[in-house]
């Protein structure tokens, strides 16, 4: 499965658009971040498994690999938390479940 969410990173007070691409695929259970993060940004992936079994969701156990693009801009801080979240439940269609598919 494969999304894609819209969301804004920091560069000083200065917002740029990155688009944070999750796709869950076959293979060994992984969880890659490219898109030249940071090790706080590295770290998302912790905090974002730790949440979404706190909120009673069932983390994929297949490979993920999350992209933030664009690729040439540095990722640094924790503000890639939400967005890293929301692109793991919508590629594993775990939201929709949850909801009962109402939307």
């Amino acid at each position: 499965m494969y999304a894609v969410l819209k969301s804004f990173g920091l560069k000083g007070l200065n917002g740029f658009p990155v688009e944070v691409e999750a796709d869950i695929s076959g293979g060994m259970p992984a969880l890659s971040i490219v898109g030249l993060p940071d090790s706080a940004v590295r770290e998302s992936g912790d905090r974002v498994h730790a949440a979404l079994k706190n909120l009673g969701f069932k983390w994929p156990d297949r490979r993920i690999t999350i992209n933030l693009a664009p690729a040439d801009v540095r990722k640094t801080g924790p503000v890639y938390d939400l967005p890293l979240l929301l692109a793991v439940l919508l590629a594993g269609v775990s939201c929709l479940a949850a909801l009962g598919a109402t939307l």
